[in-house]
């Protein structure tokens, strides 16, 4: 490992001690519990296996055989989680040819971000995410299970399913996929007819068409946003079959791989060879996952899921543990919005197994942590088949299939990764550089202050920003709003910076995890609404943004600055916030939220 690495780690185990011994605590004192069906009471029970048939009842009962909880986010709202419907059923089979029972514990919800872009449902996507882990909770809470198998994929599905599961962190857990849709239209010619259509250029019908030809049919939506971020980070902290992530849900593999999660999560608990998922997400596994964020240059929203994740089994990570990390962590993919490939071609150029292996080798990930799969995570430097009904792993060949797309370590794109942090007396803020140009990297210009995403739109509509400025979108941080991620705003900016304008954005917001080519300073702490100096900020002032050294500052003297006071968020918006769309519902969680920088975390 290389030392810088491992410094960061042993600050990560120092800081997280005290609440990462509690947690490991409570996780022994739950697996010295007898199994659930023989602890709970017989009306307890009966109700637990009413529905089952006769057989696994006798199993569950009186054999003692494993049963399996499955929670689920199935719905066919959401393309890349159609392919569950049937899951279930085949998980059951699966068990029961091995003499094991699968029940549905629960199922959570799941809403497509690319829905409510740009509309007031997107305010309850973040808190989405605390909603799916108590949800998960709630499914596991009948506690008659040996382990649980976690059915999700997209943006904050797999965040929430993963808290929850580690707030029942004695049970062996293995989270199963799905997979990508096939490539449509190229993500570069959609994003073209995208900015056409906010200069006027084309008209809805023709954009409809070109995003129906992009998103067409089940699956992950194919660029590198937060839903096949969540994937690659799965693979590297070994929480799912080596190879599983981006195969395509009608492939024949598919089904078995499936199957191998049961397989494999039975063998776990038969053998009890003590992986509790409590206990197989450490420190280590963390740093893992985020060196395979950075490396890949993965979605600006798991600087906020990962820190959420890492709490929940007692382990403290920030922004700056991340900033640290990329310093050491090679950037070795180059997926849209950071290059033109999608997640389809990233898996036929080598994919996940290929990333893990490199960054292993560089002594950028740990190999000896504990994975669900037997052989540790040099397992998932591996290439998944099938061949003669049964899976076979074989080693990827040492060259790039495509080093336009993925590279090997002593070759990458960057020396170091895709994130990074900003500093000034704006607060903390984070940038993705990977898909920005390296001419783009210093931006200093005049604020043009915008209370709501829509103020911006309308002003460019106008062609009021026709010129070099940098926006600030403001009361957009969880306390405000929910922190709606603001990809709307990508197009226009866009086209700004097309034209040849030096144009950014600072927002205490997000800008979602297909982020692209626009200087983007997002998710800055404290936000407006927790009187962070965003609120300070007036319009003309002189903001510089410095993604070089890391900083992000208002060019405004120390005395008019500090007499300034802060702008608060007017009663109409407060109102609009708080109403229609279910928002009532959320209210306590804008309340009691935590900062973006804390995980945005609810529960605490």
């Amino acid at each position: 490992m290389k030392n810088s690495i491992v410094e960061i780690t042993e600050r990560i185990k120092e800081k997280s001690r005290p609440t990462r011994l509690a947690y490991l605590a409570r996780v022994d004192a739950m697996l010295q519990r007898q199994r659930g069906a023989d602890r709970l009471g017989c009306a307890n029970v009966a109700h637990a296996i009413a529905a089952l048939p006769k057989n696994d009842k006798l199993r569950i009962v009186s054999e003692k055989k494993p049963n399996i909880a499955i929670v689920t986010a199935y719905n066919d709202m959401l393309s890349a989680h159609k392919p569950y419907e049937n899951y279930p059923s085949i998980i059951r089979d699966e068990a029961n040819k091995l003499d094991a029972t699968a029940q549905v514990a629960g199922g959570v919800p799941a809403m497509c971000d690319g829905i409510t872009q740009g509309e007031p449902g997107m305010e309850l996507s973040l808190f989405s995410r605390d909603t799916i882990a108590m949800s998960s909770a709630i499914a596991l809470s009948h506690d008659v299970y040996d382990g649980a198998l976690m059915l999700g994929i997209c943006d904050k599905i797999v965040p929430g399913l993963l808290i929850g599961a580690l707030h029942f962190g004695h049970l062996p857990t293995i989270f199963v996929p799905a997979g990508p849709m096939s490539t449509g239209l190229d993500n570069t010619s959609k994003s073209k007819v995208r900015e056409k259509y906010a200069q006027g250029l084309v008209g809805r019908e023709e954009l409809l068409a070109s995003e129906s030809a992009a998103y067409h049919g089940e699956g992950t939506c194919t660029f590198y946003g937060t839903a096949n971020s969540n994937q690659m980070l799965m693979e590297a902290m070994g929480l799912h079959i080596p190879g599983a992530a981006f195969i395509h849900p009608r492939e024949d593999i598919r089904e078995e791989i499936t199957r191998e999660s049961v397989r494999s999560l039975l063998n776990i608990i038969k053998n009890k060879t003590n992986k509790p998922i409590g206990k197989l997400v450490d420190e280590r596994v963390i740093v893992n996952a985020m060196a395979a964020l950075l490396a890949t240059g993965g979605s600006t929203n798991h600087l906020i899921h990962w820190v959420a994740i890492a709490r929940a089994a007692g382990i403290i990570i920030d922004w700056t543990d991340f900033h640290d990390l990329a310093k050491s962590t090679p950037l070795l993919a180059s997926i849209y919005p950071n290059g033109k490939a999608d997640v389809n071609e990233f898996q036929t150029a080598g994919g996940p197994a290929f990333v893990i292996r490199e960054l292993i080798e560089a002594g950028c990930m740990y190999p000896d942590v504990m994975t669900i799969s037997e052989g540790g995570l040099k397992e998932y430097t591996k290439k998944p088949s099938k061949e003669n009904g049964k899976i076979i792993w074989t080693d990827l060949p040492k060259k790039s299939g495509d080093d336009t797309i993925v590279r090997t370590a002593d070759h990458p794109f960057s020396e170091s990764g895709g994130l990074k942090l900003l500093n000034g007396n704006l607060g903390r803020s984070v940038i993705k550089i990977s898909a920005v140009p390296e001419d783009r990297y210093i931006i200093e210009g005049p604020a043009i202050i915008f209370d709501t995403q829509e103020e911006l739109l309308s002003a460019f509509d106008r062609g009021e920003l026709e010129k070099d400025f940098v926006a600030v979108v403001r009361f957009q941080g969880p306390k405000a709003n929910g922190m709606p991620e603001l990809h709307k705003l990508t197009p226009p900016l866009a086209v700004l910076q097309n034209k040849g304008f030096k144009v950014a954005i600072v927002t205490d917001g997000r800008m979602s995890g297909a982020s692209g080519k626009i200087p983007a300073a997002i998710h800055l702490s404290p936000e407006a609404s927790a009187n962070g100096p965003i609120g300070k900020i007036r319009n003309g002032d002189t903001i510089r943004l410095n993604a070089l050294v890391g900083t992000l500052n208002v060019l405004v003297d120390e005395d008019t600055w500090h007499e300034r006071e802060y702008e608060v968020l007017s009663d109409k918006h407060r109102n609009d916030n708080a109403h229609d769309i279910g928002r009532e519902l959320f209210a306590g969680m804008r309340k009691n939220v935590l900062s973006a920088e804390e995980g945005a975390v609810t529960w605490l």
